[in-house]
Parts: C-alpha cells; structure tokens; sequence
C-alpha cells in the first residue's frame, strides 16, 4: 500500500486556496476543544441562518447568555465571530469552507497524536486499479496508517463514500495490513444514524465520528461501527 498526492486540477487549486483561508485554521482551533454544544451551535451558526451575532445568542442563552458556565461561553464566543464570517460567504462558497473546515478540524485533532498528517490523498495498491477518488485525511505512518473522509452533514453520507472506505480497509487487509478508515460528519449522531439506515454498503469496519465524539480523533485510532443516535459526549 502506498499514498500519492491526488490530482491538480482546477477545481483542487481553487479549493487549495480556501483551505489555506486563515479563517479555516480560526474556526477549526476553536473547535478542537469545544464542547459538543459548542460544536452544535457552530453548525448552526455556519448554516447561514443569520449574520446577526445577538439572534445567536438568544437561540443559545445557555452558551452565550449572562448566566453560561464562564468555560462553556469563553469556547462559545471563541467560534461565534468565525462562524459568521463563514455565514457571510456566498451559498457557493459557504459549502466550500464548511467542507474544509471539517477536514482541518479532523487534521488538527489527529496530529496531536499522529505524525504524517496529510490532505488530498490516494491510496493505492499493488493489483488493483487506482481509484480517482482522494481521501481528505491520511495518516501517513509505515506502522499505523489510517485514512478519513469528512462530510459536513449527514446528507454527505453515501454508498458511494462507504464503499470507497471500505474498499481501502479491505484491500489492506489483504496485503496482512490493518489500516483504520472512518467518516467524519459535522453533525449530530442522531442525524447521522437516520441516514445510515438508507444505506446499503458495507460499513461494518468504517468509523462513524459525529459532532459528540469527533474529539476522540485525539486519543486513539476510532473503533468501527456507526453511531448510535443517543452518543455520549467527549470525554
């Protein structure tokens, strides 16, 4: 098994440029470490529902309001004023930075862990056609390798991503590999659960990490298995 840099065609180049956007790198630090409230409320917030920073916090009194754990607002804050500037994009554009923002999110939290942290990459195998499809994230490690694809929102979760992460895992594993593969989603576990019912690949060796528990990214390679709709939180 080996990695390559995906293809550079126009549409990596422009979306190179938004992903080296510093305020990418802002909203995904502040997510890092941000309470699984916190990350629910960026959604919102990045969704475009409103630009107005004080409709956010009447909606979120308990993480912005007067009266909010003094952590829980200072983490809250930290993400209000990034999270809007995404909402200000245009509707093209605004998909773009969200998409990039879980994918630098996903690689901030893993190389606290992890060495060789890379984007936009194949995988490849000895016997067996390449894939056009990249992978988002990779762990590039001889010993532990592992690769990610990250999705925005529940609705991003296909057979078509399923597979392709399946595929990888299964084509390691016949090379005597164990290479970890999961999916990413900035959304919650209950949505997710919802739409991994009306899919048909096989994801039994595939990750599920959603807005409750994508902080486990930092500790360890995820254990397979979707997620069940009540997922508890960070730990």
């Amino acid at each position: 098994m080996r990695f390559q840099d995906a293809a550079r065609d126009a549409r990596a180049v422009v979306y190179a440029g938004i992903q080296a956007d510093p305020l990418v790198g802002r909203v995904a630090a502040a997510l890092c470490d941000a309470p699984p409230a916190v990350r629910l409320m960026a959604r919102a917030v990045m969704n475009g529902e409103s630009d107005d920073a004080a409709t956010w916090r009447t909606i979120f009194p308990t993480l912005l309001g007067p009266g909010a754990d003094p952590a829980v607002r200072a983490s809250a804050e930290a993400v209000l004023a990034p999270a809007l500037a995404v909402a200000g994009k245009g509707t093209s554009a605004r998909d773009q930075y969200r998409g990039a923002i879980v994918e630098e999110l996903t690689a901030r939290l893993l190389a606290r862990r992890a060495t060789a942290v890379r984007r936009e990459r194949r995988v490849l195998f000895d016997g067996v056609p390449a894939e056009i499809h990249p992978y988002d994230v990779t762990v590039e490690d001889a010993a532990r390798p592992e690769v990610y694809d990250c999705k925005w929102g529940a609705r991003g979760i296909g057979d078509d991503v399923l597979h392709q992460l399946d595929d990888a895992r299964r084509h390691a594993a016949e090379d005597d590999l164990r290479l970890p593969v999961a999916l990413v989603v900035f959304d919650t576990a209950r949505s997710c659960a919802v739409r991994l019912d009306r899919t048909y690949a096989p994801r039994e060796g595939t990750a599920i990490l959603t807005l409750e528990t994508v902080g486990l990214l930092a500790e360890g390679v995820p254990v397979p298995g979707g997620p069940e709709p009540d997922a508890p939180g960070d730990r």
